[in-house]
């Protein structure tokens, strides 16, 4: 380019005439419309962004509110942006950066044409995104003149974050989360509270709806207020759900791990649904625990830690046992999730039977493995449920439990 502006200039200084001015005047003209580029209001831009949950065919989103997905579900972005300035611009490329987990960074890129107003919209569908925490990085835009000879940028900032949880199944046929295991909690549990007993407590404030034969007639006398009988409730049964998160080498690591978290949630759901005291151990690098309590944002809390659990530990499933003994309670159900051998899961379960808990696990499987190719669950102190996929997991535990009670 500036060859030719040379040129030009040398054309006109010592030929001279019309056509040597009229070149002159041309890239004199030219050089002055890309100089004003860079104040085209590129580096200026600015933009909003609207997203939105898409799922699969066939299937539901996995929450109304669409900073909180599903795995497996894609997200719609719509943006809208708009340039300040005066200066024509023939088009806007939008590069869009997803941040998942601190780490891995997947790009997207859209163009759009700006109107009259120098404003634009463009959107995107990402493909299914799996289980973590994802955030938008900074948006980059870029320009190119009419010529494609220089190129401007810009870029703004829209902090933005969402989280894709585990998938989850329904488990109606199996009770033994909310019935616990024979032990110290084997009780049934209501769906909101515990069963009262028979057996006075104390003395509460009457409260509207309370029936007579509740009305603490010697309390209301003395105090001229009325009063009621309170009583003493079953201990609610506990469930712990132990994810095994060692890193094992061998193919179908990933997808055996991503099961596991599925089936841990789901069973942490389904236990919080039934009115149960639910825990949580993840064996990670750096261990996240969560005391078995009922009610409240307990279950919230859950999928936070199994969304952001990554396969990092190095406990073994034992280990892991050992490790997790400070939120077992006696008499408790564990319910181990894990990939393990057939020998560590035998050592965990032993272990766990001795210190007087009622274990059961839940072992992912490769896809092309049997499920009783082992004999585990003829060996084992207490229920083994061997799954290749979260969609097994429902049949596998209903037929388990059919099985157990047949033969009780």
């Amino acid at each position: 380019m500036a060859s030719l502006y040379v040129s030009s200039l040398l054309y006109m200084l010592f030929q001279g005439g019309k056509t040597a001015v009229m070149l002159f005047c041309i890239f004199n003209g030219l050089i002055l419309y890309l100089i004003l580029g860079y104040w085209s209001g590129i580096r200026r831009i600015s933009g909003s962004r609207r997203i939105a949950a898409t799922a699969p065919a066939g299937m539901a989103a996995g929450s109304a509110d669409s900073r909180v997905l599903a795995a497996g579900d894609s997200l719609r972005v719509e943006m809208q942006l708009r340039l300040p300035g005066y200066y024509p611009v023939p088009y806007v490329l939008v590069q869009e950066r997803l941040e998942r987990n601190g780490g891995e960074t997947i790009p997207f890129e859209v163009s759009f044409v700006p109107g009259m107003r120098r404003s634009g919209a463009a959107d995107f569908e990402t493909p299914p995104l799996r289980r973590g925490v994802y955030r938008f990085l900074p948006t980059l835009c870029t320009t190119k003149d009419v010529f494609g000879f220089l190129e401007h940028e810009g870029s703004f900032e829209e902090e933005m974050s969402f989280s894709v949880r585990p998938r989850t199944i329904a488990v109606p046929g199996w009770d033994r989360v909310s019935r616990g295991a024979k032990g110290h909690f084997s009780h049934s549990a209501a769906p909101r509270s515990s069963r009262e007993t028979t057996q006075i407590n104390g003395i509460r404030e009457f409260i509207p709806g309370d029936r007579l034969s509740r009305i603490h007639w010697g309390a209301t006398a003395k105090t001229g207020q009325w009063k009621s009988k309170e009583f003493e409730r079953e201990a609610l049964p506990r469930t712990i759900v132990l994810l095994d998160a060692c890193v094992r080498s061998g193919p179908g690591e990933a997808e055996r791990f991503e099961t596991a978290v599925s089936a841990a949630a789901s069973l942490f759901e389904h236990g919080m649904k039934r009115g149960t005291s639910m825990g949580l151990w993840c064996s990670s690098a750096v261990p996240a625990a969560l005391k078995a309590r009922s009610g409240g944002d307990q279950l919230h809390r859950a999928m936070e830690l199994l969304t952001e659990a990554s396969r990092d530990g190095a406990d073994r499933l034992a280990q892991a046992v050992l490790r997790a003994d400070p939120i077992l309670e006696a008499g408790s159900m564990t319910l181990l999730v894990t990939d393990a051998p057939p020998e560590e899961i035998r050592q965990a379960m032993s272990w766990l039977a001795r210190r007087g808990h009622n274990p059961c696990c839940i072992r992912v499987l490769d896809e092309d493995q049997a499920r009783s190719a082992d004999g585990l669950s003829d060996h084992a102190v207490g229920p083994v449920h061997a799954i290749r996929s979260l969609e097994e997991l429902p049949e596998a535990l209903s037929g388990r439990e059919a099985a157990a009670d047949a033969g009780s």
